[in-house]
């Protein structure tokens, strides 16, 4: 017989017919047969991490080639230091992307080994223990306190059964499992009390349990297989690639115009070629991969004073990226240790009493303590040592209570504490500020709807009540009755301190934060209203489940709550966003959070994360201080507006100059430039380049999320390089109709011309605001006055006949001071309007 219902849903007998399996298990040649038809049970197959496809994968990049290509150029013409330099950039690159793969498949290791253990099935009718890894589908398992769950799969029988989920689940308390218990057809596996999971672990109790699914069909095999998986690209690297589209399509236009009009002009070809190709490689960004290496470094540094580890140079960008921060709750936000709230009477005011005596009972209780017990016991309870245990009457979980009889001298004290709706039943009369009244039915309503308040508000809740008892040998059940209600405790994962003024601190500066949790709605939503978040629409996962992808995005942006989500559910979620263009941010530590972590262009985890989340994480934070979080997305910020200064003058003025070439080889019956000219011209200017790292940024720059914006980026170079081919154009005319100047010359007093106007105008472009009130480091205004000191010295060096330079004469500098100081001043008037019109 078979049903369609869900195996955590129908009854035990039921289960153990559709699994082909009885309560004896199975055979040992079942069991052999079903591991060679569906395989190990392992969480995810052990990938294939093939080292050269991944290398070739990195190295085939758009950016990567062309740069790779300039290197090769600049090594025919003799700059073998460029050569090796853009180089050793791009094998930096290149490695830390590998390292980044390589890590993905040691977390899906990681998944692996934790359930590398041992199990106790049931084979041929006997207990016998084998690897995990050989548990099947219909085998009969036996569960203790400390194991470990080898699959997913139904309790045939429970005892006293409590399984730790939290770090599949964001659970923060173990969870009570009964093979009895009814579930309704609707109910998730992970909230099902008769389901056990892969990778949860026994807390206490017993329980025998039918294993239904192993290895990737498990929750915990779907969490191994998505971090096995091929992790999408982020933020940053999509921007490089388009960045680096954009520089191939010029690159080839430019190549290809500038080789053409040499050949109509039945200029040498080899010259013309070796021209075009210069030009080609004066136009890429070669020091691009060691500005970006160099920025996030020094932020990597800065972020470590502050005990934070960047794993992922690139995750500070996608920091500053960031738009939208997916946080878990339990571990994160939260402590991720229960702790006691309030310890309130009947008439909710606080009543050290209650504190007291749930102390005395968790002090002497001798079976295994709960989160609870041991949050109660860490309060001062100085009372116990008065005490002596005379009797105990164990918790179980049809009372859902537990009783302890101790004795001062004063006789013997009965002191019960459990779940308020199995307490209450047993009092006669209430106690508040030391006086006793009957328990009538008016106080147990009143004392209800204190309970369900408290509840709503996302406590948990225990009730303590007491009795003076006569002295006998043996208490038992029949004397927990005519107890006396003192009031109830209550207890709550609290926030993490400064987690409200860290999300405050967050939204000012653009980042929306959600919430998205494995645990139940109502302490999320109060954890929620405590950090400052709106929790009064909450999405459920049972929600998520039923909706299509497009469906979700757009409940998702509009959503700030998710609550009892699957790991998978979760992944969906942060999947969900980036499909509507959002930069997303994701904060967690457990196994439930890693898909998510890998899945979000920043993944973040914090000091006490399981070993899986820490290792899908980008980004660790040390110490318990959330507001690294927020340093985080400023040093992004900082980092990006350092890179971008680099892309946009680089570009604009590397393709005004080389427009300018293309269009001067269009009238003049030489080179405008010679190919070492033009190699040795941008070298200089990348070295003038190099401290931008340690450049200021403006404060105004931090204020919003930074992305790359191609569009901008190719206005950028369409406006303002033009604009410098102006003043190069003026030049020309300088140099052919005042100074006459030979093919020399004029090579020469462009070549410092150029490489003035285009080191320079760093000054001014390095800002949207006044060049004056915002001022450079010190570095990058040294290295600026070196470059242009540089260049104007060269042609009175020894060096010059070698490089086909020659001397300027006097006049060339006084006009080159007046056409400098107009250009900036012209480029400083166009770049408000610019800013103004498309922000970068």
């Amino acid at each position: 017989m078979t049903t369609s219902q869900p195996f955590w849903v129908v009854r035990a007998d039921v289960a153990l017919v559709e699994a082909g399996s009885s309560p004896a298990g199975l055979t040992s040649s079942e069991a052999r047969e079903r591991l060679a038809r569906v395989g190990p049970n392992e969480p995810a197959p052990p990938p294939r991490f093939k080292v050269l496809r991944e290398i070739v994968g990195l190295i085939v990049e758009p950016l990567v080639l062309v740069l790779l290509t300039a290197s090769v150029v600049s090594a025919v013409f003799g700059q073998l230091a460029s050569a090796l330099i853009v180089i050793a950039m791009v094998l930096l690159s290149v490695a830390l992307n590998f390292s980044q793969s390589y890590r993905s498949h040691q977390a899906a290791q990681r998944l692996r080994d934790l359930v590398g253990q041992r199990a106790t099935v049931l084979r041929d009718g006997a207990p016998e223990t084998i690897a995990a890894r050989d548990v099947v589908p219909g085998d009969v398992v036996r569960l203790a306190a400390g194991d470990l769950v080898p699959g997913d799969g139904r309790l045939l029988s429970s005892r006293d059964l409590f399984l730790s989920e939290a770090a599949l689940t964001g659970e923060s308390l173990p969870r009570e499992k009964h093979a009895e218990a009814a579930v309704s057809e609707g109910t998730p596996l992970v909230e099902a009390a008769t389901a056990v999971l892969q990778g949860t672990s026994v807390v206490s109790g017993f329980g025998d349990a039918l294993i239904v699914r192993t290895g990737r069909h498990t929750e915990f095999g779907q969490v191994a297989a998505r971090l096995g998986a091929r992790q999408p690209d982020t933020e940053f690297e999509r921007g490089t690639r388009q960045f680096g589209m954009l520089i191939v399509r010029v690159v080839l236009l430019l190549v290809l115009f500038v080789f053409l009009v040499n050949a109509l002009a039945r200029r040498d070809p080899l010259e013309s070629f070796l021209f075009a190709v210069a030009l080609a490689v004066g136009l890429t960004p070669e020091l691009l991969p060691m500005i970006v290496s160099v920025t996030l470094a020094s932020g990597a540094v800065r972020m470590a004073r502050k005990k934070v580890v960047v794993k992922r140079l690139a995750s500070i960008e996608n920091f500053g990226s960031m738009d939208i921060l997916c946080s878990d709750k339990t571990g994160t936000l939260t402590l991720g240790e229960i702790q006691i709230s309030r310890h309130v009477d009947a008439r909710d005011s606080e009543d050290p009493a209650v504190i007291r005596l749930a102390a005395l009972n968790s002090t002497f209780q001798t079976g295994i303590k709960s989160p609870m017990d041991e949050a109660i016991l860490r309060c001062e309870h100085p009372d116990a040592a008065r005490y002596h245990l005379r009797d105990e009457i164990p918790f179980d979980f049809q009372r859902r209570r537990v009783s302890v009889v101790v004795e001062d001298g004063e006789g013997p004290l009965l002191i019960t504490k459990g779940a308020p709706e199995s307490v209450l039943p047993v009092c006669a009369t209430l106690e508040v500020a030391g006086r006793s009244s009957p328990l009538d039915q008016r106080e147990q309503a009143e004392v209800a709807a204190l309970f369900r308040r408290l509840s709503r508000e996302g406590y948990r809740v225990l009730a303590v009540a007491y009795r003076r008892v006569a002295t006998q040998s043996t208490y038992s059940v029949a004397d927990e009755r005519d107890l006396c209600f003192v009031g109830f405790a209550t207890f709550l994962d609290p926030p993490r301190e400064g987690a409200a003024e860290t999300l405050a601190a967050l939204r000012q500066d653009g980042v929306a934060v959600k919430i998205i949790t494995g645990d139940n709605e109502l302490v999320t939503q109060h954890i929620c209203r405590r950090v400052g978040l709106d929790a009064d629409e909450i999405v459920l996962g049972a929600e998520i489940e039923q909706m299509s992808d497009p469906a979700l995005a757009a409940v998702a942006e509009r959503t700030q709550v998710f609550a009892r989500v699957s790991p998978m559910q979760k992944n969906r979620v942060v999947l969900a966003l980036r499909s509507r263009g959002h930069v997303i941010g994701c904060l967690g530590d457990g196994i439930n959070d890693a898909p998510a972590l890998r899945t979000a262009d920043v993944g973040i985890s914090v000091d006490n994360a399981v070993d899986v989340a820490r290792d899908a994480a980008d980004i660790i934070l040390l110490e318990k201080r959330l507001d690294a979080l927020h340093d985080g997305v400023l040093e992004g910020r900082r980092s990006f507006g350092n890179i971008m200064k680099y892309v946009l003058m680089g570009t604009s003025s590397n393709f005004g100059n080389m427009l300018s070439m293309a269009a001067a080889s269009l009238f003049l019956p030489f080179l405008p430039m010679l190919p070492l000219q033009i190699l040795l011209n941008n070298f200089l200017y990348d070295l003038a380049q190099m401290p931008i790292p340690s450049d200021r940024v403006d404060g105004t720059y931090t204020l919003k999320p930074k992305r790359w914006n191609i569009g901008a980026i190719q206005r950028f170079m369409l406006i303002f390089g033009p604009l410098s081919s102006v003043y190069d154009f003026l030049l020309f005319a300088v140099m052919l109709g005042i100074f006459r100047a030979d093919a020399t010359l004029f090579r020469t007093g462009w070549f410092v011309e150029s490489l003035a106007t285009q080191t320079l105008v760093i000054f001014v472009i390095r800002t949207a605001g006044r060049p004056w009130a915002s001022r450079p480091s010190a570095a990058l205004a040294a290295g600026v006055c070196a470059c242009v000191l540089t260049g104007a010295l060269l042609p009175f060096t020894p060096l010059a006949p070698w490089l086909g330079l020659a001397p300027l004469p006097p006049l060339f500098f006084a006009i080159l001071v007046v056409m400098v100081a107009t250009y900036l001043g012209l480029v400083e008037i166009v770049k408000r309007r610019f800013y103004k019109r498309f922000p970068v």
